[in-house]
């Protein structure tokens, strides 16, 4: 689902930049020195337009778009800078420029034909082609929340069981026409809602909370057994929702006191559904919403789901955001802390993904990947954040929010 379209893409924009950027006469230099080590201004090529570089004085105006303030700064702004494998951005950056932002085609293709070898490569080329600006809201309020997500790999069946219970859908045949369609309680206590889904079951789940946890999270890999009894894994990707909002059943038990506010991560919902499960039905059906998916072929685990740009999403270094803040493709700098370890988590990453719950401007969901230990940092993480824009030079910031970024 990943690669051929991608690599296409990438030729595309190699092909239509290559001759113009091998008459540039400016390019990143191959530094001296040890990984990690301060960088100066002179040790960077100056692009046209560039101010000075980490420390300089900052010129600029603040930029306003949709909910968010991009204010100006220099790089000595982001905290933990020098500490961040900053090579490993490399493949989420790389997928992202298959499909670059406005403004980005040009670093783009740098990007690509001069890969770094190593992390002060990596930060050199960072410092000379883009430039640092502070993430606010509107109030000038610098802090936000980061939360994370993850792609499950859960047990299913093709056949329906008393062990497997739980479809997976297709999009109904009548989606598009009817908004809002039916709610989740809707599906499962009216014949008219049953009929719209009869016949459109990928395959079956365990458990309500497996089929709640793959639409949250909004695709994931299913370990199929089919009817023949061979196991294989697959991908169900996002394929449209029924246009009711989301609401969280980690709420809906703060609520009613069954979880405190600061408990009330997805383990803990899990451990309350086991021990409360004639109430289960009642918390899976306080969310409305319904995520409807569809299957694709998974000939490479090691690649990811494509998020809402439309790219393989990269474990440690996609995040979601709000597009009308932030727009997709932006590299940014995260400063926020590890759910499990409270250690710092300090890290540039790619804007790819967006997700109902994630709004304004200081807000991010961190993808976490799909190994072992991605389910119990993502359904723990909520901590504080703030967060930098990384913007190429000569840009005066991005353009303005509209509909349908």
């Amino acid at each position: 689902m990943k690669g051929a379209a991608g690599r296409g893409a990438l030729t595309t924009i190699l092909g239509s930049l290559v001759l113009a950027l091998t008459a540039c006469t400016v390019s990143p230099p191959r530094p001296s020195g040890a990984s990690g080590a301060p960088v100066r201004s002179s040790d960077t090529a100056t692009p046209p337009t560039a101010e000075r570089l980490p420390g300089s004085a900052v010129d600029g105006a603040p930029r306003t778009r949709g909910p968010a303030r991009w204010v100006p700064v220099g790089w000595d702004a982001l905290p933990g800078l020098e500490q961040d494998r900053l090579a490993q951005l490399w493949p989420a950056l790389r997928a992202s420029c298959s499909r670059p932002a406005p403004g980005w085609s040009e670093v783009c293709a740098r990007a690509l034909l001069q890969p770094p070898t190593d992390d002060r490569e990596a930060l050199v080329f960072l410092q000379t082609w883009l430039r640092p600006w502070r993430l606010e809201t509107t109030a000038s309020q610098d802090t936000g929340l980061a939360t994370g997500y993850f792609e499950p790999l859960l047990p299913a069946s093709r056949l329906p069981s008393a062990a497997f219970p739980v479809p997976v859908h297709l999009p109904p045949a009548d989606l598009a026409q009817r908004q809002p369609h039916w709610t989740r309680q809707e599906l499962e206590t009216l014949q008219a809602a049953r009929a719209a889904l009869q016949g459109r079951e990928i395959a079956w789940l365990q458990h309500p909370l497996d089929l709640l946890l793959l639409q949250i999270q909004g695709s994931g890999r299913l370990r199929v057994t089919e009817p023949d009894g061979r196991v294989r894994d697959i991908r169900v990707a996002f394929a449209g929702h029924n246009g009711h909002p989301y609401r969280s059943v980690g709420r809906w038990l703060v609520e009613r006191g069954e979880l405190r506010a600061d408990g009330a991560n997805w383990p803990a919902i899990r451990a309350w559904a086991a021990r409360q499960p004639q109430r289960t039905r009642e918390m899976v059906w306080a969310n409305p919403r319904v995520v409807y998916f569809r299957e694709e072929a998974l000939p490479d685990p090691g690649i990811g789901p494509r998020g809402a740009q439309g790219v393989p999403l990269t474990p440690g270094r996609s995040v979601a955001v709000d597009p009308l803040a932030v727009p997709y493709g932006t590299v940014m700098w995260i400063d926020t802390t590890e759910p499990l370890s409270s250690q710092p988590l300090r890290r540039a990453v790619v804007a790819q993904d967006t997700g109902s719950a994630i709004t304004g401007a200081v807000r991010i969901d961190y993808f976490w990947g799909w190994d072992p230990d991605a389910e119990p940092q993502a359904g723990r993480m909520r901590q504080p954040l703030r967060a930098w824009a990384l913007w190429p030079r000569g840009e005066a910031g991005p353009r303005d929010a509209v509909a349908g970024d």
